[in-house]
C-alpha cells in the first residue's frame, strides 16, 4: 500500500495498493462519458496492458475501503519515472481523488533510488487535466509522445541543515 495520508474532499482517505483480490472492481472502473476522448472506456485497458507488456505497474486507488480509480506508473530508459492510466471512476469525480491519487504516486516515485524527475503525458484538449498536474508542479518539456503534451515534476533538492 502507498499512503501519505491525503484525503478527498468527503475526508476519505486515498491510498494506491497493488492490484489482487480486487481487480475486478479495478477493471470495472469507467470515466464519464465526456472524457473517452482522453482516457480507455474503462480501467480493463490499463490493468491489461500492465499484465501483457510488462512495462506499466498498475494501482488500484481507493478511498477508504472503496476501489475509485486505477493508476498506473514505469521507469523509462533515462530513468525517469512515468505516470499513466489515470481513470476515476464517474461516480466519485469530483471529490479531489485524482489529486489525492497524483501527489501520492509522486512523492512515492520521488522516494525511490534515482528518481529525479517524474513525467506524464495528457492530450492537448484535456484542459482539466493541464489544470490540474499545473496545479501540482508539472511543466511542459516541449515534447510530445503519441501526440500528447509531455509535461514533468522534477524532484525536490534536499538541502542539508547549516551547521550552528
Amino acid at each position: 500500500m502507498i499512503d501519505a495520508g491525503h484525503r478527498d474532499r468527503h475526508g476519505r482517505r486515498i491510498s494506491l495498493h497493488t492490484i489482487g483480490d480486487d481487480w475486478r472492481a479495478v477493471a470495472d472502473v469507467v470515466p464519464r462519458d465526456d472524457q473517452r476522448d482522453f482516457v480507455f472506456p474503462s480501467a480493463a485497458r490499463y490493468v491489461l496492458l500492465s499484465v501483457l507488456e510488462g512495462e506499466w505497474r498498475s494501482l488500484g486507488i481507493r478511498a477508504d475501503d472503496a476501489v475509485v480509480g486505477h493508476v498506473m506508473w514505469a521507469v523509462d530508459d533515462d530513468g525517469s519515472r512515468w505516470i499513466g492510466g489515470l481513470v476515476i471512476d464517474r461516480s466519485h469525480q469530483g471529490a479531489g481523488i485524482g489529486r489525492a491519487a497524483t501527489e501520492t504516486l509522486v512523492a512515492w516515485l520521488f522516494d525511490q533510488p534515482d528518481c529525479g524527475v517524474v513525467r506524464l503525458s495528457y492530450d492537448p484538449g484535456n484542459t482539466a487535466a493541464a489544470m490540474l498536474y499545473a496545479s501540482l508542479g508539472f511543466t511542459p518539456t516541449g515534447d510530445r509522445e503519441d501526440g500528447e503534451v509531455v509535461v514533468e515534476r522534477v524532484a525536490p533538492i534536499d538541502v542539508p541543515e547549516a551547521a550552528s
